[in-house]
């Protein structure tokens, strides 16, 4: 038995996973079919659990349960401080589960001491598939590192283009603004929708674009309301935050309409973060 449908019944047996999570290989890969992609989300809250205590093996050991083959990350340490013990978190999880990295600061900041490493915090993209390109977009931000910021643009929009079969897919990693106004996270959806239609241009074929991240809004938030009318939402069925008895689904995993297709998702139960991750299977129309 593959380990991919290990996975799959290890899931579902244990409720976090519906029984039409079937492993990709059932789909089909033959011409003209479509193009099975498991890809997830997750909040790492910069390596600590439920509990505030930092614990990466902890993390590392429930993403690789997810069995996923792209992943979006936010809240991610790069030499950050004590809190993640300096350690480069996008780095080591790319090591550990065995996957590419692509890693988009939000912040980069002049390291404490002369000749260390730059502190940053930002967003990551995980990857099975090797990754032909990457970039860090601006969009609308109201930093946590200044006194009396104004919402100006400023990084931490991560893209990066996977090839999967041959099928090139732009896989985007966000982390929307935390702040009950809803305005900054208007603006950021403005920017999201701007930047992704760029990839949409007049005569470029298909193009295949998954929007991974932590959201800070209801699936229903007026804000995010515009992100809906090229994207589908995959609707995992359940809240992710907080992590400890969740109330709120703010974590997602959203497709183009019309070149990629939500088998199934669902949020996994684990308190290795202060949210929960959310895995999907879709499919990709060639």
């Amino acid at each position: 038995m593959s380990l991919r449908r290990r996975t799959v019944e290890v899931l579902v047996a244990a409720g976090l996973l519906g029984t039409a999570f079937a492993p990709p290989a059932m789909a089909g890969e033959g011409p003209g079919r479509a193009v099975p992609l498991r890809v997830a989300t997750y909040n790492i809250h910069a390596g600590a659990g439920m509990d505030n205590v930092f614990d990466l093996d902890r993390q590392a050991a429930e993403l690789r349960s997810l069995d996923a083959d792209v992943i979006g990350l936010q809240e991610v340490d790069a030499h950050w401080g004590t809190r993640s013990e300096w350690r480069d978190l996008a780095a080591e999880l790319a090591e550990r589960l065995d996957m590419r990295v692509s890693f988009a600061p939000v912040y980069s900041l002049d390291p404490e001491t002369p000749g260390a490493p730059r502190r940053e915090f930002g967003v990551a993209v995980l990857s099975r598939y090797r990754i032909v390109s990457a970039e860090n977009h601006e969009i609308t931000r109201l930093s946590t590192q200044v006194p009396d910021p104004v919402p100006a643009p400023a990084p931490g929009f991560g893209e990066v283009v996977v090839r999967v079969k041959g099928l090139p897919v732009h896989v985007y990693v966000t982390h929307l603004d935390y702040r009950a106004d809803p305005s900054v996270r208007t603006a950021q959806v403005a920017d999201t929708r701007r930047i992704m239609a760029e990839d949409r241009a007049p005569g470029r074929q298909r193009v295949r674009q998954i929007l991974l991240g932590d959201f800070n809004a209801a699936p229903s938030a007026p804000e995010l309301a515009p992100l809906w009318r090229e994207l589908t939402d995959a609707e995992p069925g359940g809240p992710t935050y907080p992590a400890q008895d969740p109330v709120q689904r703010i974590d997602y995993v959203a497709v183009s309409k019309d070149s990629v297709r939500v088998r199934d998702a669902a949020v996994a139960e684990t308190l290795a973060s202060d949210h929960r991750p959310v895995v999907a299977d879709l499919l990709l129309r060639r």
